[in-house]
């Protein structure tokens, strides 16, 4: 992010990192938020400064329908356009939960990590936030069976099914599993392709959005002033670099995954009353 971005974004930047601390007390931001109370409002978009573009000067023309204009030199997002967009990503992954389907999260910027792993893991849904693997879709056979290794190890481990090696194997399988864990830990539980990848970062993850494109997994993603929103199924004008922007615009994703899982659940209920 540049000096100017930067500049306008610091003292925001440091009050909502006083904040995260405050209601979560660790990095495991989404561990106990509330979002229940959470409700689309252009008002908490301009306080997380999701309006925050990148300089005029790195636009991509492919973006000026959702640029509202520009403010000593930066871009500024249209966020009525964010929330439409936003409408029509959250339809979408109401839909996919409501069919019981997975939503792959990447996030792999360092601004991102965190927040995506605490996210998927609060909704329950698979995340890479380390470097993407090549093959994870175009090659999901050979990266299935590397997860499953990763699952059954894991579960050795923990049965003591290991103490029979000698203290220096027990070492190199531990070291192995972890490793692995590291590697693809967040998708280690996923045995099929998701129905579609929430991406953080269009630019930095790419490599996840072609693959989703050869594979025909409908992407949605957070596109910020500065990339090609035609990459994407469904994007979301929004600032991809400060961490509060971030965390509001993940926290509206995960929100509607658990309002469609709440809404399938409450229906299998009623079913099974009959």
């Amino acid at each position: 992010m540049k000096e100017e971005k930067q500049s306008a974004l610091k003292k925001q930047e440091a009050a909502e990192t006083g904040a995260q601390k405050t209601v979560s007390g660790s990095e495991d931001y989404f561990a106990d938020f509330n979002f229940e109370d959470l409700k689309v409002d252009v008002k908490a978009m301009l306080k997380a400064g999701v309006h925050f573009g990148h300089q005029k000067s790195r636009r991509n023309p492919k973006m000026g329908e959702y640029i509202y204009g520009t403010k000593n030199g930066i871009n500024i997002i249209d966020l009525q356009r964010t929330v439409d967009k936003l409408e029509e990503a959250v339809k979408f992954i109401d839909k996919l939960v409501s069919e019981g389907q997975i939503i792959l999260f990447v996030g792999t910027k360092k601004q991102s990590k965190r927040l995506v792993e605490s996210l998927a893991r609060r909704i329950e849904m698979p995340y890479v936030v380390e470097r993407w693997l090549g093959g994870t879709f175009t090659n999901f056979r050979n990266i299935s069976e590397r997860t499953r290794f990763l699952r059954e190890g894991q579960e050795k481990l923990k049965k003591g099914e290991y103490s029979k090696y000698t203290k220096f194997e027990q070492m190199k399988i531990a070291e192995e599993l972890d490793r692995l864990e590291k590697r693809m830990g967040g998708i280690k539980n996923m045995t099929k392709l998701p129905a579609a990848i929430f991406v953080t970062g269009v630019n930095e993850d790419k490599l996840a959005i072609a693959e989703a494109v050869k594979k025909n997994v409908p992407v949605i993603a957070l596109a910020d002033t500065n990339v090609d929103p035609s990459q994407v199924d469904y994007p979301i004008p929004s600032n991809e670099d400060a961490v509060s922007s971030l965390r509001l615009m993940l926290a509206y994703a995960g929100k509607a995954v658990l309002d469609a899982k709440k809404k399938v659940g409450t229906v299998k209920a009623e079913e099974n009353k009959k």
